[in-house]
C-alpha cells in the first residue's frame, strides 16, 4: 500500500486488482477522517462557547458522564424546627393548671369526695362559676391556658397542662399539685376567674402561705412563689389594662391563702390567678372576649418568662 502523495504509475495501477484498489481508497478515507475530526470538533466547541448555540438544540451531542452519588438532604424533625430555648430559659418546664372542668357539673358526687391537703381535708374539686349568661369558668380557664401554652412554647419552654379534654371530670386538687411536682416544674400557674357580686371587679393573684402539716410544707416555695406572683400581676395589668381587685388584697392584687390544696401540696413555685369576676357585667364582657383572653395569656406568659430570667 502507498501512503505518499505521488500517483501510481500506469503499469502498477493496471496491475492492481479491483479489490485492492477499493481497499486502498477506503483506507485513505478513514485516515483523512481521523485527521479532520479533531479540527472539526475543536471548531464546533469554539462555536458553542462563543455563541451559546446548541442550548436548545433538539439533538445536542450527548456526553455520558459517570453517575454521581445523589445528594441526600436530611428532613428536619419536628423538634429540630421548634424554637430552642437559650440562656436562662434553656431546659425550663412550666405546668399550667386550667381551673375546674366543664364535666364537673355532671359529676358532682365524684368531685365532692374529700382529699387530704395536708392541713385539712377538702373537696376533690368544685364546678367553678359561670357568667350570668352561662359561660363556664372551666371554658374560660382552658382557653386561656391553651393560649398561654402557645405563647410559652414559642419561647422554647416545655409546657404541660394538668388536663384538657381528656377526662370527664377533675382532676382533684391533690392530683393537680402532684402533676406539677412530678414534672419538677420551674413554675406552676393555676388559671381561674372569680364569681362574686356585681360591682366587684379586677384580677388578683393568690400566693401560698407558709404551712406545714401532713404532706404540706410550703417553706421552700413561699419566697419564689411571691416573686412569680408579683411578676404575673404586674404584667397582667399592663397587658390587659385590668386593675387589681377592688374587693380584696387592699388594692395590691395579691392575696395569701393557706386553704388551697393546690398550693399547700406544691413543692414547686406556684400561684393562682383570678383573672376577673365572671358575675360582674363589665368583667364578664372582657372574660368572654377572645381578644382579651389572648391579652390575658400574654400577660401571664410575660410574668412567667420574667420570673425564669428570660
Amino acid at each position: 500500500m502507498r501512503y505518499d502523495d505521488s500517483p501510481p504509475s500506469p503499469e502498477s495501477a493496471s496491475s492492481v486488482s479491483p479489490e485492492r484498489r477499493w481497499f486502498a481508497r477506503r483506507s485513505g478515507l478513514a485516515v483523512g477522517a481521523a485527521v479532520l475530526a479533531p479540527t472539526l470538533l475543536a471548531g464546533w466547541v469554539l462555536v458553542q462557547v462563543t455563541t451559546g448555540a446548541g442550548a436548545d438544540d433538539a439533538r445536542p451531542p450527548r456526553i455520558v458522564m459517570p453517575a454521581a452519588s445523589p445528594t441526600v438532604t436530611p428532613t428536619p424533625s419536628a423538634s429540630a424546627s421548634a424554637p430552642q430555648a437559650k440562656g436562662p430559659l434553656a431546659g425550663k418546664t412550666v405546668v399550667i393548671d386550667p381551673g375546674h372542668n366543664t364535666g364537673n357539673f355532671e359529676h358532682t358526687s365524684e368531685i365532692d369526695k374529700k382529699v387530704d391537703i395536708g392541713t385539712a381535708r377538702k373537696e376533690c374539686d368544685t364546678t367553678g362559676t359561670t357568667t350570668n349568661a352561662g359561660y363556664k369558668e372551666a371554658e374560660f380557664t382552658l382557653d386561656v391556658s391553651r393560649r398561654l401554652r402557645t405563647v410559652l412554647e414559642a419561647k422554647g419552654l416545655k409546657v404541660a397542662l394538668t388536663h384538657e379534654t381528656d377526662r370527664a371530670w377533675g382532676p382533684c386538687i391533690n392530683e393537680r399539685a402532684r402533676i406539677g411536682n412530678e414534672a419538677a416544674a420551674d413554675a406552676v400557674v393555676s388559671v381561674h376567674a372569680d364569681g362574686v357580686s356585681e360591682g366587684s371587679r379586677g384580677y388578683h393573684v393568690i400566693l401560698p402561705a407558709k404551712v406545714k402539716g401532713g404532706a404540706a410544707d410550703t417553706a421552700k416555695i413561699v419566697g419564689p412563689s411571691r416573686d412569680l406572683g408579683e411578676r404575673i400581676g404586674s404584667n397582667f395589668a399592663r397587658t390587659t389594662g385590668s386593675a387589681p381587685a377592688n374587693y380584696l388584697g387592699s388594692g395590691t392584687g395579691l392575696v395569701v391563702r393557706d386553704d388551697l390544696g393546690g398550693l399547700n401540696l406544691s413543692t414547686q413555685p406556684k400561684v393562682f390567678i383570678e383573672c376577673g369576676n365572671m358575675r360582674d357585667a363589665k368583667d364578664a364582657a372582657l372574660l368572654t372576649s377572645p381578644e382579651w383572653r389572648q391579652k390575658a395569656a400574654q400577660g401571664i406568659a410575660d410574668g412567667i418568662v420574667g420570673f425564669l430570667g428570660g
